[in-house]
C-alpha cells in the first residue's frame, strides 16, 4: 500500500523558536507622564537566554527582524531590525524602513546591551532624532500566523 506523502507544515502555525516578538511602548514622559501604548514599536528579533539581541541569529533569520512602528497620528510603518557595522563599541541596531536611504533609520541607544525582557527599559533616537524611552510590555516567541506575516510584510519561501 502506497503512502501519501507528508503534508508539509502550514506556515500559519510553524513557531520559529529563535525568534521573539518584542512590543515597546512609550514610557513616561513629560509629554505622556502615563506612557502611551498609542506610540510603540512592534518587533521581531533573536533573543538570548539573558533577553539580548543575538547578533549571530541575527544572521541567520535577518529577513524575518521586521519592526512596525505605530504613532497616533501618522501612518504605520513597516521595515526591517538591521545591524549597522562598526566594531564592538560601534556597531548599532537601526530600525530601517527604507534600505535605499539612511536618513530614515531610527536607532536604538545602546541595543546591544540592553535587555529586552517586560519591564526594562530602552531608548530610540525616533525619526525626529530625539531620544524617546520606551517600556518593554511583551516579548513571546514569535509564531507565525497569516495576520503577522500581514502584519510585517514577510516573505516566506517554501
Amino acid at each position: 500500500m502506497d503512502t501519501l506523502p507528508a503534508v508539509p507544515e502550514r506556515p500559519e502555525f510553524t513557531e520559529l523558536s529563535d525568534l521573539s516578538r518584542i512590543l515597546l511602548n512609550l514610557a513616561r514622559s513629560g509629554e505622556f507622564p502615563e506612557g502611551s501604548s498609542r506610540h510603540r514599536y512592534d518587533f521581531i528579533a533573536p533573543l538570548d537566554a539573558d533577553g539580548h539581541i543575538d547578533p549571530a541569529l541575527w544572521r541567520k533569520y535577518r529577513n524575518y527582524c521586521r519592526v512596525r512602528r505605530f504613532w497616533q497620528g501618522e501612518e504605520d510603518e513597516v521595515g526591517r531590525l538591521v545591524h549597522k557595522p562598526g566594531g564592538t563599541e560601534q556597531a548599532r541596531w537601526v530600525f530601517d524602513y527604507n534600505a535605499d536611504e539612511d536618513d530614515d533609520d531610527e536607532t536604538g541607544y545602546r541595543f546591544g546591551a540592553h535587555r529586552f525582557l517586560p519591564g526594562e527599559y530602552v531608548s530610540i533616537s525616533g525619526p525626529d532624532r530625539k531620544l524617546h524611552t520606551f517600556r518593554v510590555a511583551a516579548g513571546d516567541p514569535a509564531v507565525l500566523s497569516m495576520a503577522m506575516i500581514e502584519s510585517f510584510a514577510l516573505e516566506l519561501k517554501i
